[in-house]
């Protein structure tokens, strides 16, 4: 069986995007492959009880537990790292989690790391992107799914979706409709990887 971990830092719309996909498509049965955990780094996040409503183990690792260590980016990794690890994940999938990741962790899950990020990449890496979109006056923006590298918000690109830009957008508009491309083309891609397993390695 091909395990995947989600992990989350708020609503989790791109998890529920992923579960209702999982289910839909039935990829148990044609991939062997399941969504098993969800795992966040704030205990507040939405997506946990959604989660958890769904059958799905979930998992809490705060990142302000470890704010007094010496190295606390590398400790939280480490935890987080076992946390996912019970899982034995071919796949770990970040859906809006919000931490920069050591060069460590992005090792150890090496070609197994997946993130979606709203812009047409290499463009606009980091945050406030559709706000920058705008300001730069580019006519389209959009959403990529890409392997996660020691480089923020690099890695080779396994999907993208365009949105226009319109004249009357603000960050807010733009942004919700990347994120309805997002919500299709991350299932997407995921599926792509889960039905060709070995190509993953």
């Amino acid at each position: 069986m091909q395990n995947m971990v989600i992990l989350i830092s708020g609503g989790g719309s791109n998890m529920m995007a992923l579960v209702a996909a999982a289910q839909k498509n039935n990829w148990a049965d044609r991939y062997q492959a399941r969504i098993c955990a969800v795992i966040s780094n704030n205990p507040d996040a939405k997506g946990l009880s959604w989660a958890k409503d769904q059958g799905l183990s979930t998992h809490v690792v705060n990142h302000k537990d470890f704010l007094l260590q010496a190295e606390p980016r590398r400790a939280f990794d480490q935890a987080l790292q076992q946390c996912i690890d019970v899982y034995q994940p071919s796949l770990v999938l970040l859906a809006g989690f919000m931490r920069i990741l050591t060069p460590e962790f992005v090792g150890h899950y090496h070609d197994r790391l997946i993130n979606i990020h709203p812009s047409l990449l290499p463009t606009f890496p980091g945050l406030h992107t559709h706000e920058r979109a705008i300001e730069a006056g580019f006519k389209f923006a959009g959403a990529t799914v890409h392997k996660v590298t020691n480089e923020l918000d690099h890695g080779p690109i396994l999907a993208q979706a365009v949105v226009p830009v319109l004249p009357s957008d603000t960050g807010q508009t733009l942004a919700a409709r990347v994120l309805t491309q997002e919500h299709i083309i991350y299932p997407q891609a995921v599926e792509q990887m889960i039905k060709q397993p070995s190509a993953n390695v």
